[in-house]
Parts: structure tokens; sequence; C-alpha cells
């Protein structure tokens, strides 16, 4: 029976460092982690990973319930896929398992305060946009990927691929970034 710990931030600035240092104290032998939004399964490599690996009798732990996600749908479909297994999931804040019934039915509860959470920051976020564009102050989100570099590589002759390894990103952006430039 083995404790299998899975961390997860949004995004690459957020720091993993506390959900480790808790998964580990609490016993895990292995653990997992990931920067990648919780909003979907989409991309969560190893979400899927310790899925795959949960035997009978296993534990999949947690610090919170919404680092397995922020749907509830999603999170249901989560526990769901690790009794399947033969296996448990353990969320430490609160303290709550899938070991009995009722461990069952404070999880639904709980993924369900999850999502409403995440519909509440999507419409503040949505706000201070808004408020921020009438007062002439928004200038819009950083700019990941130096879109000079990928046109410049690109007239250099170079191909997608080496495009996205040069600035960093994947080749799905470098297609997204030159067909916006390019007349259709």
């Amino acid at each position: 029976m083995a404790r299998i710990g899975y961390a997860r931030v949004s995004t690459v600035d957020q720091d993993l460092e506390t959900q480790l240092a808790k998964l580990k104290a609490e016993g895990c032998g292995i653990v997992r982690s990931e920067k990648v939004s919780g909003g979907s399964r989409d991309g969560r490599v190893e979400l899927a990973t310790v899925i795959e690996f949960l035997r009978p009798g296993d534990e999949l732990v947690v610090t919170r319930l919404d680092r397995l996600g922020r749907d509830t749908r999603d999170v249901l479909n989560i526990v769901h896929e690790c009794e399947q297994r033969g296996a448990f999931v353990t969320v430490l804040d609160p303290h709550v398992t899938t070991r009995g019934d009722m461990g069952q039915m404070v999880l639904t509860v709980l993924g369900m305060v999850a999502q409403m959470e995440r519909r509440f920051i999507k419409e503040r976020q949505r706000e201070g946009i808004e408020k921020a564009k009438r007062e002439g102050v928004y200038r819009g989100g950083v700019a990941r990927i130096d879109r000079q570099a990928v046109f410049d590589a690109y007239a250099d002759g170079a191909g997608p691929a080496e495009i996205a390894r040069r600035v960093g990103c994947s080749r799905m952006q470098v297609y997204r970034i030159l067909s916006e430039a390019m007349p259709v």
C-alpha cells in the first residue's frame, strides 16, 4: 500500500515547495507535481501518470481538493477512477478521505465549492479588467513569447520546430503566431 502525493500549481511562476513538503511530511513515498491549470484535465500528464500507477490499497494524497481540479465533475471523475483501481483519495486540508461513505459526500460538496470559487475568481478578474479599461490603465496580459523573434527566425528560413526550440514555446504557438501575421 503506497501513499502517492500529487502537487499542482496553475502557473509556472508559482511555487510548489509548500505542497511538496506537506506531502513528504505525510509519508508520501512518491510525489508527482506539475505546473498547469486545474480548470480541466487537459495537459495534466503527471496526474494521469499517478492515476495509472495506482494499485489496490494505494492512496492518492493532495494538500487541498482544488489541487485535483476546479470543476466538480472532473474532481468526482478523478475520485471515481481512483476507486475503480481500488485506491483511496485523501485531502489534507480539510482532512477528508474516501475510505468511508461520509468522505465521499464531503468530497462532493468540497468539489462544488471549488468550482464555485473558480467562477467567483473569474468574475472578479473580468470586473477588474473592465474597470481598468474604463479608467484607461488596462494594457492586457504580458507577452510570454517574443513574436518578433518568431518572425525573424521564420524569415531566416527556420522551420516551426526550430523556432519553437529557439523561442522556448510549442510548435502550435509558432503556427498561431505565423498564421496571425499571414493574409488569409
